[in-house]
């Protein structure tokens, strides 16, 4: 029994996983936004190195990293002309479209990552689009992707940036992201991919937490908590704001 016992474990020794000769140590210089009044966006730097057990392996190597915001749905519609005037003519419904992404890389990321990882892991914009529904009024989903991509990157809020990540002796990285001013609340998702010949051999990730404060925090609950004081704050607020104009005028003209 003992006998048998042992040469259980030594086939288990020989047969587990070995532990991975590569690991990522990475790190932000900020985990923490606040969006005031006023808010006009920041920058976060993202630094690590690369942790080796064993010497470096042949290769061609790469580093990603990503931010991503919260997951949104959201309805993609398309104008068709009808006579002398534009309607919604069809519409895409994406269940899980984050609100930003930015996706920094070493290199272009056709050199650096294949297809397949690419897919598996969700890395470029395109593949962080997941969940595409409500396809039946539309002929060719990935064109309304593919504007959703477009209206997103001229508000700054997808980011695509080859070689925006620089490796220095195959070990230490650092890279940028702007995040603009119209961020949602929320958690946010910073990840970091070591690829080789288009492989992934290692990741890490960590949070970022963006939130409102101050007077941007108290008008953005009492919004959703108490829309109805909301609403009359609001209309006394515009009224009040009229009559003091009217009143101004009236004294410059007298």
């Amino acid at each position: 029994m003992i006998r048998a016992a042992l040469v259980l474990v030594a086939l288990a020794l020989t047969f587990a996983p070995a532990a991975r000769a590569e690991d990522i140590v990475s790190g932000l210089s900020k985990n923490r936004v606040s969006i005031s009044a006023n808010f006009d966006g920041t920058e976060i730097l993202v630094f690590g190195a690369v942790k080796r057990e064993a010497p470096i392996e042949p290769g061609r190597t790469g580093v990603i990293v990503t931010v991503e915001g919260p997951a949104q749905e959201v309805t993609v519609r398309r104008k068709d002309r009808r006579a002398v005037i534009w309607i919604n003519n069809a519409a895409l419904e994406v269940d899980h479209a984050p609100s930003f992404y930015a996706v920094n890389a070493s290199g272009p990321i056709d050199d650096i990552l294949s297809r397949v990882e690419d897919l598996r892991h969700g890395i470029t914009t395109r593949s962080a689009i997941r969940q595409v529904g409500g396809t039946a009024q539309v002929d060719d989903p990935s064109a309304f992707v593919t504007a959703l991509i477009r209206i997103r990157e001229a508000q700054g809020l997808f980011q695509s940036n080859p070689r925006a990540v620089t490796v220095r002796e195959n070990t230490l990285f650092d890279t940028s992201f702007t995040l603009p001013a119209n961020l949602v609340e929320g958690v946010y998702t910073s990840r970091i991919f070591l690829t080789r010949d288009g492989q992934i051999v290692a990741e890490a990730s960590s949070s970022i937490y963006v939130e409102k404060v101050g007077l941007e925090r108290f008008l953005y609950n009492l919004a959703h908590e108490n829309p109805a004081l909301y609403g009359i704050m609001s209309l006394v607020i515009a009224v009040a704001a009229g009559w003091g104009a009217s009143a101004a005028f009236r004294y410059l003209n007298a």
